[in-house]
Protein backbone atom coordinates (compact mmCIF):
# COMPACT_ATOMS: atom_id res chain seq x y z
CA UNK A 1 0.00 0.00 0.00
CA UNK A 2 1.06 3.29 -0.25
CA UNK A 3 2.00 5.01 2.49
CA UNK A 4 1.06 8.44 3.61
CA UNK A 5 4.47 9.78 4.35
CA UNK A 6 4.71 13.31 2.36
CA UNK A 7 8.06 13.96 -0.18
CA UNK A 8 8.16 14.33 -3.61
CA UNK A 9 10.15 15.81 -6.41
CA UNK A 10 9.96 14.42 -10.30
CA UNK A 11 12.26 14.26 -12.69
CA UNK A 12 11.01 14.79 -16.18
CA UNK A 13 11.51 13.63 -19.63
CA UNK A 14 9.03 14.04 -22.22
CA UNK A 15 9.02 12.33 -25.58
CA UNK A 16 10.16 14.60 -28.51
CA UNK A 17 7.31 16.44 -30.90
CA UNK A 18 4.81 15.98 -27.81
CA UNK A 19 5.50 18.75 -25.34
CA UNK A 20 3.43 20.85 -26.70
CA UNK A 21 0.24 18.20 -26.94
CA UNK A 22 1.57 17.95 -23.18
CA UNK A 23 0.85 21.58 -22.58
CA UNK A 24 -2.67 21.50 -24.34
CA UNK A 25 -3.22 18.47 -22.60
CA UNK A 26 -2.55 20.57 -19.20
CA UNK A 27 -4.08 23.80 -19.80
CA UNK A 28 -7.19 21.57 -20.60
CA UNK A 29 -6.96 19.39 -17.79
CA UNK A 30 -7.24 22.79 -15.81
CA UNK A 31 -10.29 24.09 -17.45
CA UNK A 32 -11.70 20.51 -17.44
CA UNK A 33 -11.67 20.49 -13.46
CA UNK A 34 -12.39 23.65 -13.16
CA UNK A 35 -15.60 23.06 -15.23
CA UNK A 36 -16.90 19.97 -13.19
CA UNK A 37 -15.62 20.77 -9.93
CA UNK A 38 -16.95 22.45 -6.16
CA UNK A 39 -15.92 26.14 -6.35
CA UNK A 40 -15.02 26.30 -2.77
CA UNK A 41 -12.17 23.65 -2.32
CA UNK A 42 -10.58 23.17 1.39
CA UNK A 43 -7.01 22.04 -0.09
CA UNK A 44 -4.41 22.96 1.08
CA UNK A 45 -3.26 25.78 -1.88
CA UNK A 46 -0.12 24.12 -2.00
CA UNK A 47 2.30 25.05 -4.78
CA UNK A 48 3.43 22.07 -6.76
CA UNK A 49 6.82 24.23 -8.12
CA UNK A 50 8.25 23.43 -4.68
CA UNK A 51 8.42 20.04 -5.32
CA UNK A 52 9.68 19.84 -8.30
CA UNK A 53 13.59 20.27 -9.50
CA UNK A 54 14.63 23.48 -10.23
CA UNK A 55 16.60 22.46 -13.48
CA UNK A 56 13.07 21.58 -15.18
CA UNK A 57 13.16 22.37 -18.63
CA UNK A 58 9.30 22.43 -18.56
CA UNK A 59 6.51 22.93 -16.08
CA UNK A 60 3.22 23.45 -16.33
CA UNK A 61 0.53 24.57 -12.95
CA UNK A 62 -3.06 25.35 -13.18
CA UNK A 63 -5.42 26.35 -10.87
CA UNK A 64 -7.78 23.43 -10.90
CA UNK A 65 -10.79 24.36 -8.61
CA UNK A 66 -10.61 28.23 -9.54
CA UNK A 67 -13.36 30.54 -7.38
CA UNK A 68 -15.48 33.43 -8.80
CA UNK A 69 -14.89 35.48 -11.13
CA UNK A 70 -11.70 33.08 -12.50
CA UNK A 71 -14.33 29.74 -12.73
CA UNK A 72 -16.75 31.81 -14.21
CA UNK A 73 -14.36 32.85 -17.28
CA UNK A 74 -13.13 29.63 -17.52
CA UNK A 75 -15.92 27.66 -18.72
CA UNK A 76 -17.23 30.44 -20.46
CA UNK A 77 -13.79 30.27 -22.50
CA UNK A 78 -14.51 26.56 -22.46
CA UNK A 79 -18.01 26.36 -23.90
CA UNK A 80 -17.19 29.00 -26.58
CA UNK A 81 -14.56 27.27 -27.88
CA UNK A 82 -16.15 24.45 -27.89
CA UNK A 83 -19.64 24.64 -27.59
CA UNK A 84 -20.45 21.86 -24.97
CA UNK A 85 -21.81 21.90 -21.78
CA UNK A 86 -19.07 20.30 -19.82
CA UNK A 87 -16.05 21.42 -22.14
CA UNK A 88 -13.45 19.45 -20.48
CA UNK A 89 -14.74 16.68 -18.78
CA UNK A 90 -12.92 13.92 -21.47
CA UNK A 91 -9.60 15.35 -20.21
CA UNK A 92 -10.21 13.71 -17.03
CA UNK A 93 -8.29 10.98 -19.62
CA UNK A 94 -5.15 12.40 -18.11
CA UNK A 95 -5.41 10.67 -14.92
CA UNK A 96 -6.31 7.71 -16.42
CA UNK A 97 -3.42 4.62 -15.87
CA UNK A 98 -3.76 1.54 -17.38
CA UNK A 99 -6.61 -1.14 -16.77
CA UNK A 100 -8.67 1.77 -14.87
CA UNK A 101 -12.11 2.10 -16.53
CA UNK A 102 -13.56 6.16 -17.59
CA UNK A 103 -13.45 8.28 -13.98
CA UNK A 104 -16.47 10.27 -12.34
CA UNK A 105 -14.87 13.09 -11.48
CA UNK A 106 -17.80 13.55 -8.84
CA UNK A 107 -17.02 10.40 -7.26
CA UNK A 108 -13.34 9.58 -7.97
CA UNK A 109 -11.52 12.75 -7.76
CA UNK A 110 -13.52 15.97 -6.49
CA UNK A 111 -13.53 14.43 -2.61
CA UNK A 112 -9.73 14.43 -2.37
CA UNK A 113 -8.66 17.11 -4.90
CA UNK A 114 -7.09 20.65 -3.94
CA UNK A 115 -7.02 23.96 -5.60
CA UNK A 116 -3.38 23.27 -7.63
CA UNK A 117 -2.21 20.50 -10.34
CA UNK A 118 1.00 20.43 -12.41
CA UNK A 119 3.02 18.53 -14.88
CA UNK A 120 6.93 19.26 -15.14
CA UNK A 121 9.45 17.64 -17.52
CA UNK A 122 13.21 17.56 -16.69
CA UNK A 123 14.53 17.49 -20.19
CA UNK A 124 12.51 16.94 -24.08
CA UNK A 125 15.10 13.92 -25.09
CA UNK A 126 13.93 11.20 -26.91
CA UNK A 127 11.05 10.56 -29.66
CA UNK A 128 7.28 8.89 -28.94
CA UNK A 129 3.94 9.56 -29.71
CA UNK A 130 2.81 9.08 -26.26
CA UNK A 131 1.83 12.35 -24.98
CA UNK A 132 0.12 13.03 -28.47
CA UNK A 133 -2.22 9.95 -28.65
CA UNK A 134 -2.98 11.06 -25.11
CA UNK A 135 -4.09 14.52 -26.43
CA UNK A 136 -5.93 12.93 -29.06
CA UNK A 137 -7.90 10.80 -26.44
CA UNK A 138 -8.53 13.42 -24.31
CA UNK A 139 -8.61 16.80 -26.29
CA UNK A 140 -9.79 15.57 -29.67
CA UNK A 141 -11.92 12.57 -29.03
CA UNK A 142 -9.79 9.62 -30.59
CA UNK A 143 -9.39 6.37 -29.37
CA UNK A 144 -7.74 4.97 -25.77
CA UNK A 145 -3.73 5.47 -25.71
CA UNK A 146 -2.27 2.76 -25.45
CA UNK A 147 -0.58 3.03 -22.39
CA UNK A 148 0.16 6.36 -20.14
CA UNK A 149 2.72 8.08 -20.53
CA UNK A 150 4.75 7.88 -17.84
CA UNK A 151 6.77 5.48 -17.56
CA UNK A 152 10.08 4.06 -17.50
CA UNK A 153 9.87 3.03 -21.54
CA UNK A 154 8.14 6.80 -21.92
CA UNK A 155 8.13 10.11 -20.55
CA UNK A 156 9.48 10.64 -17.31
CA UNK A 157 7.80 12.72 -14.80
CA UNK A 158 4.76 12.67 -13.33
CA UNK A 159 1.06 14.91 -12.18
CA UNK A 160 1.62 16.29 -9.72
CA UNK A 161 -1.91 17.54 -7.94
CA UNK A 162 -2.55 19.28 -4.28
CA UNK A 163 -5.17 17.54 -1.80
CA UNK A 164 -7.89 18.41 0.24
CA UNK A 165 -7.94 14.87 2.17
CA UNK A 166 -4.47 13.23 1.48
CA UNK A 167 -6.65 9.57 2.79
CA UNK A 168 -9.38 10.06 -0.22
CA UNK A 169 -6.41 10.77 -2.62
CA UNK A 170 -4.65 7.98 -1.03
CA UNK A 171 -7.38 5.69 -2.02
CA UNK A 172 -7.97 7.11 -5.26
CA UNK A 173 -4.44 6.11 -6.13
CA UNK A 174 -4.23 2.52 -4.59
CA UNK A 175 -7.46 1.71 -6.82
CA UNK A 176 -5.53 2.67 -9.85
CA UNK A 177 -2.23 1.05 -8.68
CA UNK A 178 -3.58 -2.05 -8.04
CA UNK A 179 -5.80 -1.67 -11.49
CA UNK A 180 -2.17 -1.26 -13.43
CA UNK A 181 -1.07 -4.10 -11.61
CA UNK A 182 1.51 -2.02 -9.17
CA UNK A 183 3.53 -3.39 -5.76
CA UNK A 184 5.11 -1.95 -3.03
CA UNK A 185 8.19 -0.21 -3.06
CA UNK A 186 10.20 2.73 -1.22
CA UNK A 187 13.20 5.48 -1.89
CA UNK A 188 14.65 7.14 0.96
CA UNK A 189 12.05 6.29 3.09
CA UNK A 190 9.05 7.21 1.24
CA UNK A 191 6.59 4.41 0.41
CA UNK A 192 4.81 4.20 -3.39
CA UNK A 193 3.71 1.79 -5.71
CA UNK A 194 4.84 0.97 -8.72
CA UNK A 195 3.93 -1.80 -11.58
CA UNK A 196 6.54 -3.24 -14.27
CA UNK A 197 6.29 -0.53 -16.87
CA UNK A 198 7.29 1.60 -14.34
CA UNK A 199 4.53 3.59 -13.94
CA UNK A 200 4.57 4.86 -10.24
CA UNK A 201 1.83 6.02 -8.06
CA UNK A 202 2.54 7.86 -4.43
CA UNK A 203 1.02 10.64 -1.63
CA UNK A 204 4.37 13.05 -0.97
CA UNK A 205 3.70 16.11 1.02
CA UNK A 206 0.32 15.89 0.51
CA UNK A 207 0.48 15.70 -3.17
CA UNK A 208 -0.81 12.79 -5.01
CA UNK A 209 1.19 12.28 -7.59
CA UNK A 210 0.90 9.96 -10.48
CA UNK A 211 3.68 9.34 -13.07
CA UNK A 212 7.04 7.46 -13.69
CA UNK A 213 9.64 5.72 -11.19
CA UNK A 214 12.42 8.51 -11.85
CA UNK A 215 9.85 11.01 -12.08
CA UNK A 216 8.31 10.17 -8.09
CA UNK A 217 11.87 10.03 -6.88
CA UNK A 218 12.88 13.60 -8.31
CA UNK A 219 9.81 14.45 -6.09
CA UNK A 220 11.25 12.83 -3.49
CA UNK A 221 14.61 14.15 -3.48
CA UNK A 222 13.02 17.87 -4.06
CA UNK A 223 11.05 17.48 -1.03
CA UNK A 224 13.87 16.26 1.25
CA UNK A 225 16.04 19.27 0.64
CA UNK A 226 16.68 19.39 -2.79
CA UNK A 227 16.50 22.93 -5.23
CA UNK A 228 12.96 23.73 -6.51
CA UNK A 229 12.23 25.27 -8.90
CA UNK A 230 9.50 27.49 -6.84
CA UNK A 231 12.99 28.99 -5.77
CA UNK A 232 14.64 29.21 -8.76
CA UNK A 233 15.52 33.21 -9.56
CA UNK A 234 14.47 33.10 -13.33
CA UNK A 235 11.27 31.39 -12.33
CA UNK A 236 10.52 33.70 -9.55
CA UNK A 237 11.37 36.57 -11.36
CA UNK A 238 8.71 35.95 -14.40
CA UNK A 239 6.01 34.72 -11.88
CA UNK A 240 5.82 38.34 -10.03
CA UNK A 241 5.08 39.51 -13.66
CA UNK A 242 2.65 37.40 -14.52
CA UNK A 243 -1.09 38.44 -14.31
CA UNK A 244 -3.49 37.97 -11.54
CA UNK A 245 -6.04 36.37 -12.97
CA UNK A 246 -4.30 33.30 -15.01
CA UNK A 247 -6.19 29.94 -14.91
CA UNK A 248 -2.96 27.99 -16.00
CA UNK A 249 0.70 29.04 -16.87
CA UNK A 250 3.79 27.21 -18.52
CA UNK A 251 7.16 27.97 -17.78
CA UNK A 252 10.41 26.41 -19.94
CA UNK A 253 13.97 26.58 -19.85
CA UNK A 254 15.16 25.80 -23.27
CA UNK A 255 19.00 26.04 -21.86
CA UNK A 256 17.97 22.81 -20.16
CA UNK A 257 15.91 21.16 -22.63
CA UNK A 258 18.31 21.50 -25.37
CA UNK A 259 20.74 18.88 -26.41
CA UNK A 260 22.47 17.70 -29.44
CA UNK A 261 19.68 15.14 -30.36
CA UNK A 262 16.98 16.89 -30.20
CA UNK A 263 17.32 20.42 -31.30
CA UNK A 264 14.98 19.72 -33.98
CA UNK A 265 12.28 18.31 -32.39
CA UNK A 266 10.48 19.66 -29.10
CA UNK A 267 13.52 21.86 -28.73
CA UNK A 268 12.96 23.10 -31.73
CA UNK A 269 9.82 24.19 -31.12
CA UNK A 270 10.78 25.72 -27.98
CA UNK A 271 13.45 28.15 -29.48
CA UNK A 272 10.86 28.90 -32.06
CA UNK A 273 9.10 30.26 -29.44
CA UNK A 274 11.11 31.71 -26.79
CA UNK A 275 14.58 31.68 -28.26
CA UNK A 276 16.20 29.66 -25.99
CA UNK A 277 15.73 32.00 -23.17
CA UNK A 278 13.46 31.25 -20.01
CA UNK A 279 10.04 31.95 -20.59
CA UNK A 280 6.51 31.82 -18.41
CA UNK A 281 3.58 31.64 -20.75
CA UNK A 282 0.15 32.71 -18.71
CA UNK A 283 -3.47 31.89 -20.00
CA UNK A 284 -5.88 34.01 -18.95
CA UNK A 285 -9.73 33.74 -19.80
CA UNK A 286 -12.87 35.59 -20.30
CA UNK A 287 -16.35 34.87 -22.11
CA UNK A 288 -14.64 36.19 -25.62
CA UNK A 289 -11.27 35.48 -25.04
CA UNK A 290 -8.29 33.74 -24.54
CA UNK A 291 -4.87 35.55 -23.81
CA UNK A 292 -1.54 34.52 -23.25
CA UNK A 293 1.04 36.64 -21.77
CA UNK A 294 4.39 35.55 -22.77
CA UNK A 295 6.83 36.77 -20.33
CA UNK A 296 10.58 35.82 -21.38
CA UNK A 297 13.62 37.05 -19.63
CA UNK A 298 15.51 40.13 -21.59
CA UNK A 299 18.62 39.21 -23.78
CA UNK A 300 20.76 40.65 -21.32
CA UNK A 301 19.75 38.31 -18.52
CA UNK A 302 19.90 34.89 -20.32
CA UNK A 303 22.82 33.17 -20.54
CA UNK A 304 25.36 33.75 -22.60
CA UNK A 305 24.75 30.56 -24.75
CA UNK A 306 21.26 31.36 -25.28
CA UNK A 307 20.31 32.07 -29.10
CA UNK A 308 18.54 34.89 -29.51
CA UNK A 309 14.92 35.57 -31.23
CA UNK A 310 12.27 33.08 -31.61
CA UNK A 311 8.40 34.32 -32.33
CA UNK A 312 7.80 35.35 -28.89
CA UNK A 313 10.63 37.98 -28.51
CA UNK A 314 9.66 41.31 -28.10
CA UNK A 315 11.50 42.70 -31.46
CA UNK A 316 10.06 46.47 -32.85
CA UNK A 317 12.00 45.22 -36.06
CA UNK A 318 8.94 42.26 -36.66
CA UNK A 319 6.27 44.75 -35.68
CA UNK A 320 7.49 47.35 -38.53
CA UNK A 321 8.14 44.17 -41.07
CA UNK A 322 4.09 43.16 -40.53
CA UNK A 323 3.07 46.91 -40.84
CA UNK A 324 4.89 46.67 -44.36
CA UNK A 325 2.77 43.73 -45.01
CA UNK A 326 -0.60 43.90 -47.63
CA UNK A 327 -3.44 45.21 -45.60
CA UNK A 328 -5.92 43.18 -47.20
CA UNK A 329 -3.94 39.75 -45.36
CA UNK A 330 -5.39 37.30 -43.23
CA UNK A 331 -2.19 35.80 -42.29
CA UNK A 332 0.63 37.98 -40.98
CA UNK A 333 4.14 37.42 -39.36
CA UNK A 334 6.80 39.83 -38.83
CA UNK A 335 10.50 38.63 -37.66
CA UNK A 336 12.87 40.70 -36.53
CA UNK A 337 16.44 40.43 -37.34
CA UNK A 338 16.34 37.35 -39.49
CA UNK A 339 20.33 36.83 -40.54
CA UNK A 340 20.73 35.93 -36.43
CA UNK A 341 17.36 33.50 -35.88
CA UNK A 342 16.20 32.26 -39.29
CA UNK A 343 18.40 28.48 -38.77
CA UNK A 344 16.15 28.34 -35.23
CA UNK A 345 13.13 29.76 -37.17
CA UNK A 346 13.46 27.13 -39.77
CA UNK A 347 13.95 24.15 -37.26
CA UNK A 348 11.29 25.62 -35.39
CA UNK A 349 8.83 25.05 -38.30
CA UNK A 350 10.20 21.68 -39.31
CA UNK A 351 9.12 20.77 -36.11
CA UNK A 352 5.94 22.20 -35.94
CA UNK A 353 5.36 20.12 -39.10
CA UNK A 354 6.73 16.96 -37.31
CA UNK A 355 4.22 17.26 -34.65
CA UNK A 356 1.06 17.70 -37.10
CA UNK A 357 1.89 14.14 -38.69
CA UNK A 358 2.26 13.20 -35.28
CA UNK A 359 -1.60 14.08 -34.21
CA UNK A 360 -2.90 13.63 -37.86
CA UNK A 361 -1.73 10.19 -38.30
CA UNK A 362 -1.50 8.26 -41.98
CA UNK A 363 -3.99 8.38 -44.63
CA UNK A 364 -5.24 10.68 -47.31
CA UNK A 365 -5.58 14.29 -46.86
CA UNK A 366 -7.73 15.42 -50.03
CA UNK A 367 -9.43 14.62 -53.28
CA UNK A 368 -6.90 17.00 -54.63
CA UNK A 369 -3.87 15.71 -53.70
CA UNK A 370 -2.83 18.17 -51.44
CA UNK A 371 -2.09 18.10 -48.03
CA UNK A 372 -1.13 20.62 -44.89
CA UNK A 373 2.13 18.73 -44.49
CA UNK A 374 2.89 18.75 -47.93
CA UNK A 375 2.42 22.46 -48.20
CA UNK A 376 4.62 22.94 -44.97
CA UNK A 377 7.20 20.65 -46.35
CA UNK A 378 6.92 22.67 -49.91
CA UNK A 379 7.72 26.22 -48.23
CA UNK A 380 10.17 24.99 -45.54
CA UNK A 381 12.29 23.39 -48.13
CA UNK A 382 13.80 27.22 -49.69
CA UNK A 383 13.81 28.32 -46.21
CA UNK A 384 15.38 25.25 -45.02
CA UNK A 385 18.21 26.35 -47.64
CA UNK A 386 17.78 29.67 -46.82
CA UNK A 387 18.90 28.80 -43.22
CA UNK A 388 21.44 25.96 -43.08
CA UNK A 389 23.62 26.16 -40.83
CA UNK A 390 26.64 26.34 -42.79
CA UNK A 391 29.58 29.11 -43.38
CA UNK A 392 28.20 29.07 -46.88
CA UNK A 393 24.85 29.41 -46.65
CA UNK A 394 25.45 32.27 -44.00
CA UNK A 395 27.45 34.11 -46.35
CA UNK A 396 25.77 33.71 -49.28
CA UNK A 397 22.30 34.17 -47.37
CA UNK A 398 22.02 35.42 -43.81
CA UNK A 399 25.24 37.83 -44.13
CA UNK A 400 22.91 40.04 -46.22
CA UNK A 401 19.06 39.29 -44.27
CA UNK A 402 17.24 42.22 -42.53
CA UNK A 403 13.61 41.99 -40.88
CA UNK A 404 11.47 39.24 -42.81
CA UNK A 405 7.55 39.11 -43.04
CA UNK A 406 5.05 36.26 -43.87
CA UNK A 407 1.74 37.01 -45.38
CA UNK A 408 -1.51 35.32 -46.66
CA UNK A 409 -4.47 36.63 -48.49
CA UNK A 410 -6.79 36.25 -50.79
CA UNK A 411 -10.38 33.38 -50.06
CA UNK A 412 -9.73 30.93 -52.65
CA UNK A 413 -6.51 29.00 -54.64
CA UNK A 414 -7.30 31.35 -57.86
CA UNK A 415 -7.26 34.56 -55.50
CA UNK A 416 -4.46 33.20 -53.01
CA UNK A 417 -1.65 35.84 -52.60
CA UNK A 418 1.15 34.44 -49.96
CA UNK A 419 4.90 35.19 -49.82
CA UNK A 420 7.69 35.37 -47.82
CA UNK A 421 9.61 38.58 -47.77
CA UNK A 422 12.57 39.66 -46.55
CA UNK A 423 14.59 42.96 -46.35
CA UNK A 424 18.00 42.92 -47.67
CA UNK A 425 20.62 45.47 -46.08
CA UNK A 426 23.02 44.48 -49.26
CA UNK A 427 21.00 44.43 -52.67
CA UNK A 428 23.92 43.51 -54.77
CA UNK A 429 24.01 39.81 -52.44
CA UNK A 430 20.27 39.49 -52.31
CA UNK A 431 19.92 39.60 -55.95
CA UNK A 432 22.77 37.21 -56.45
CA UNK A 433 20.66 35.03 -53.55
CA UNK A 434 18.35 34.52 -56.16
CA UNK A 435 20.29 32.33 -58.28
CA UNK A 436 22.10 30.67 -55.37
CA UNK A 437 18.91 29.63 -54.09
CA UNK A 438 17.91 28.26 -57.51
CA UNK A 439 20.94 26.14 -57.48
CA UNK A 440 20.46 24.74 -54.42
CA UNK A 441 16.28 23.83 -55.08
CA UNK A 442 17.70 22.36 -58.77
CA UNK A 443 20.20 19.90 -55.94
CA UNK A 444 17.19 18.58 -54.25
CA UNK A 445 15.23 17.73 -57.25
CA UNK A 446 12.89 20.70 -58.05
CA UNK A 447 12.39 21.99 -61.40
CA UNK A 448 14.16 25.65 -61.69
CA UNK A 449 13.84 27.54 -64.21
CA UNK A 450 14.73 31.35 -65.40
CA UNK A 451 11.40 34.02 -65.45
CA UNK A 452 11.31 37.62 -66.31
CA UNK A 453 8.63 39.19 -63.47
CA UNK A 454 7.75 42.60 -64.10
CA UNK A 455 9.52 45.23 -60.87
CA UNK A 456 12.13 42.65 -60.18
CA UNK A 457 16.19 42.83 -60.65
CA UNK A 458 16.21 38.52 -60.71
CA UNK A 459 13.42 35.80 -60.38
CA UNK A 460 13.51 32.20 -61.17
CA UNK A 461 10.27 29.75 -60.33
CA UNK A 462 10.54 26.58 -58.94
CA UNK A 463 7.84 23.73 -59.06
CA UNK A 464 8.58 21.84 -55.71
CA UNK A 465 6.95 18.94 -54.72
CA UNK A 466 4.09 19.33 -52.72
CA UNK A 467 3.12 22.74 -53.69
CA UNK A 468 0.16 22.60 -55.99
CA UNK A 469 1.49 26.38 -58.02
CA UNK A 470 4.94 27.84 -58.92
CA UNK A 471 6.97 29.24 -56.12
CA UNK A 472 8.89 32.46 -57.61
CA UNK A 473 12.15 33.66 -56.00
CA UNK A 474 12.47 37.21 -56.42
CA UNK A 475 14.36 40.56 -56.24
CA UNK A 476 13.45 43.70 -56.07
CA UNK A 477 12.67 47.01 -54.67
CA UNK A 478 9.34 48.54 -52.68
CA UNK A 479 7.98 52.13 -53.20
CA UNK A 480 10.26 53.63 -50.96
CA UNK A 481 13.33 51.63 -52.89
CA UNK A 482 14.45 49.50 -50.48
CA UNK A 483 15.79 46.08 -51.62
CA UNK A 484 13.46 42.87 -50.91
CA UNK A 485 13.85 38.98 -51.57
CA UNK A 486 10.60 37.37 -52.04
CA UNK A 487 9.07 33.59 -52.21
CA UNK A 488 6.20 34.05 -53.43
CA UNK A 489 3.73 31.78 -54.77
CA UNK A 490 3.29 32.86 -57.96
CA UNK A 491 3.79 36.19 -59.64
CA UNK A 492 0.78 38.08 -57.98
CA UNK A 493 2.00 37.21 -55.03
CA UNK A 494 5.39 38.81 -55.49
CA UNK A 495 3.83 41.92 -56.92
CA UNK A 496 1.73 42.32 -53.74
CA UNK A 497 4.73 41.94 -52.00
CA UNK A 498 6.90 45.02 -53.20
CA UNK A 499 4.35 47.20 -54.18
CA UNK A 500 0.69 46.44 -51.67
CA UNK A 501 -2.29 48.50 -52.77
CA UNK A 502 -2.54 49.31 -48.81
CA UNK A 503 -0.58 48.11 -45.87
CA UNK A 504 -1.38 46.51 -42.36
CA UNK A 505 0.31 49.79 -40.27
CA UNK A 506 -2.74 51.60 -41.91
CA UNK A 507 -5.19 48.93 -42.41
CA UNK A 508 -8.65 48.46 -40.04
CA UNK A 509 -6.91 45.30 -39.51
CA UNK A 510 -3.54 46.50 -38.20
CA UNK A 511 -5.75 48.96 -35.57
CA UNK A 512 -8.06 46.30 -34.47
CA UNK A 513 -4.86 43.85 -33.57
CA UNK A 514 -3.38 46.28 -31.24
CA UNK A 515 -6.66 47.26 -29.73
CA UNK A 516 -6.85 43.69 -28.85
CA UNK A 517 -3.26 43.19 -27.65
CA UNK A 518 -3.55 46.47 -25.82
CA UNK A 519 -0.12 47.19 -23.38
CA UNK A 520 0.92 49.74 -26.05
CA UNK A 521 1.86 46.30 -27.88
CA UNK A 522 2.32 46.66 -31.40
CA UNK A 523 1.18 43.51 -33.37
CA UNK A 524 3.51 41.36 -35.26
CA UNK A 525 1.14 38.66 -35.53
CA UNK A 526 -2.51 38.43 -36.99
CA UNK A 527 -4.35 35.79 -37.86
CA UNK A 528 -8.00 35.29 -39.22
CA UNK A 529 -9.41 31.98 -39.11
CA UNK A 530 -12.74 32.41 -40.73
CA UNK A 531 -10.93 34.06 -43.87
CA UNK A 532 -8.16 30.85 -43.21
CA UNK A 533 -10.77 28.57 -43.24
CA UNK A 534 -12.68 29.11 -45.22
CA UNK A 535 -9.66 28.88 -48.01
CA UNK A 536 -8.71 25.26 -46.61
CA UNK A 537 -12.48 24.33 -46.37
CA UNK A 538 -12.17 25.56 -50.96
CA UNK A 539 -9.10 23.36 -51.03
CA UNK A 540 -10.40 20.30 -49.63
CA UNK A 541 -8.11 20.22 -46.40
CA UNK A 542 -10.21 20.35 -43.60
CA UNK A 543 -11.63 17.19 -44.50
CA UNK A 544 -7.51 16.08 -44.05
CA UNK A 545 -6.45 13.65 -40.37
CA UNK A 546 -4.09 16.81 -40.01
CA UNK A 547 -7.06 19.53 -39.18
CA UNK A 548 -10.54 17.92 -39.34
CA UNK A 549 -10.32 16.76 -36.08
CA UNK A 550 -9.31 20.22 -34.80
CA UNK A 551 -12.21 21.59 -36.61
CA UNK A 552 -14.90 22.20 -33.90
CA UNK A 553 -12.02 23.88 -31.63
CA UNK A 554 -11.06 26.42 -35.08
CA UNK A 555 -14.26 27.35 -36.18
CA UNK A 556 -14.99 28.54 -32.57
CA UNK A 557 -12.28 31.30 -33.48
CA UNK A 558 -12.19 34.93 -34.71
CA UNK A 559 -8.79 36.08 -35.02
CA UNK A 560 -5.42 35.72 -33.36
CA UNK A 561 -3.36 38.91 -32.90
CA UNK A 562 0.13 38.97 -30.96
CA UNK A 563 2.83 41.39 -30.32
CA UNK A 564 5.44 42.41 -27.73
CA UNK A 565 6.63 45.43 -25.33
CA UNK A 566 9.05 45.28 -22.48
CA UNK A 567 7.44 45.20 -18.80
CA UNK A 568 10.86 46.47 -17.38
CA UNK A 569 13.19 44.76 -14.83
CA UNK A 570 14.50 42.82 -17.14
CA UNK A 571 10.99 40.96 -18.17
CA UNK A 572 9.57 41.17 -21.94
CA UNK A 573 6.08 39.80 -22.67
CA UNK A 574 4.81 38.90 -26.09
CA UNK A 575 0.90 39.02 -26.01
CA UNK A 576 -1.20 36.71 -28.26
CA UNK A 577 -4.90 37.77 -27.75
CA UNK A 578 -7.46 34.97 -29.30
CA UNK A 579 -11.12 36.04 -30.11
CA UNK A 580 -13.70 33.92 -29.65
CA UNK A 581 -16.63 33.81 -31.69
CA UNK A 582 -20.38 34.10 -29.64
CA UNK A 583 -21.73 31.51 -28.55
CA UNK A 584 -25.18 32.90 -29.44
Amino acid sequence: MLAASFPLRFQVALRRRATFACIALVIGLAGALAGCGSSSPSGTSADPASAVPATAALYVGATVRPEGQLRTAALAAGKALSHEANPYLRLLAALQTPGAPQLNYEHEVAPWLGPHAAIFLSSLSSSSNALASLVNQGLLGGSAPSAFPFASGGVQGAIVLDTSNPSKALAFLDTQAHRAGAHASSYRGVSYEANSAGIAFAVVKRFAVIGSVAGVHSVIDTTLGGSSLAQASGYVKLLASAPTNTLAHIYTSPASATTASNAEGTSGLLALLAGGREANISLVPTASTLTFDADTLAASLAPATAPSGGLLAVDPQGAQALGELPGESWLAIGLGHLSTTVTQDVQGLQSLGSLMSTLSGAGPESNTGLSLSGILGAMTTPLSALGANTPQAKADFASWMGSAGIFASGSSLLELRAAVVISSNNPTRSRAAVAELAKQLRKGGASVNSVSIPGTEAATAARVSGLPVLLDIAAGRDAAGHAKFVLGIGEASVAAALHPSGTLSSSATGSAAASALGEGAQPSLIVNFPTMLGLLEGLGLTESPSISKFMPYLRSLSTLAGGGHALGGGVERFKLNLGLQPTG
